[in-house]
């Protein structure tokens, strides 16, 4: 008992539900694999829930949230150059030691998620744990989830492009149709359901998390039926959660130092490490399944999901440090 009791106290301290939905996600794809015409299904179904997903996103998110904070320019410059072009250039300056330590499928991957726009709602909750610019959080998160879907498939195209399903305007109309036009539908939904979405935060969240799953069970059926688990040993694994923990190193380290040596004050200077050093699943996810060929999307998938619970951790313990050493100075 004492032993199950501190497995679940870990747990509950340093995981988050959705972590481990995805992980038994990923463990009943191995397990119970969609074939034949079943994955046929879930691979058209996907199209509709990458739709709703974002219709959702653009549900539940504010206009005025949306350009608040708009006026301080130099600190969003900072944040979208730390997600579109400090990663990328991380992703592909490791390179020679990161194809070494993983499969060129899982460098693929590794190197994808560099490419992706930041997350939003952990980025706004890490900032305002830790008492930094709330606002500016929001802005820089929301602008960065709406440019990656025009400089993701674009940094895909310049250094993956063999990779790639299809072109990178085709790659484009696809995400813009999938992603942007819902997530714009959202938006006007708002004018009549605004009210209505207060009240159902809660459920519209776990209808968010309920469409990623769906989507990692697809892509990883696929995987599993392709022979991904073959390729995949515990070295490279372990080499995986390595190239992850050194590129959000790399990037916590970057974002810091442009911060102090910037200016910035210390609320811009939280916004800016929070906001510039992750990234998103929910939206890299559904782009990784436009993107790329259905065979090759659970090995784009897996780095991010490392990187993704990486991130939580390290912002985690971070954000009620810094807090609590505001609330001590007040």
């Amino acid at each position: 008992m004492p032993l199950f009791k501190n497995i679940y106290n870990f747990y509950d301290k340093h995981l988050d539900g959705f972590t481990l939905a995805m992980v038994l996600t990923v463990l009943l794809a191995v397990v119970l694999p969609a074939e034949g015409a079943g994955l046929r299904a879930i691979s058209i179904l996907s199209k509709l829930v990458i739709a709703s997903l974002f219709f959702m996103h653009g549900l539940k998110l504010s206009p005025q949230n949306l350009w608040a904070g708009l006026t301080n320019w130099p600190l969003h410059l900072v944040i979208i150059s730390a997600t579109f072009i400090l990663f990328p250039i991380l992703g592909l300056g490791l390179k020679p030691v990161l194809s070494k330590i993983a499969r060129p499928e899982f460098y693929q991957g590794i190197l994808f998620l560099c490419f992706l726009p930041s997350t939003v709602q952990s980025s706004i909750a890490f900032t305002s744990i830790a008492n930094g610019n709330v606002a500016a959080a929001v802005c820089a998160a929301s602008a960065s989830s709406l440019l990656g879907v025009f400089i993701t498939p674009l940094w895909v195209a310049l250094t993956m492009g063999a990779s790639a399903s299809g072109s990178l305007v085709q790659a484009i109309i696809d995400l813009s149709l999938q992603l942007v036009l819902p997530f714009a539908l959202g938006q006007l939904a708002r004018f009549k359901l605004a009210a209505w979405v207060e009240k159902k935060k809660k459920i519209i969240s776990y209808t968010d998390r309920l469409s990623v799953l769906f989507i990692v069970y697809g892509s990883f059926s696929h995987g599993t039926t392709s022979g991904l688990w073959s390729s995949l040993t515990w070295p490279i694994f372990f080499s995986l959660i390595v190239g992850c923990v050194l590129i959000l190193g790399l990037a916590f380290f970057f974002t810091y130092q442009a911060g102090v040596r910037l200016g910035f004050n210390r609320a811009d200077r939280v916004a800016i490490l929070f906001c510039g050093s992750k990234k998103s699943l929910v939206a890299g996810v559904p782009m990784a399944n436009i993107i790329f060929a259905q065979g090759l999307v659970s090995a784009i998938i897996l780095p991010m999901m490392i990187f993704h619970q990486t991130q939580l951790l390290v912002c985690a313990y971070l954000a009620r440090r810094w807090g609590a050493k505001e609330e001590i100075k007040a």
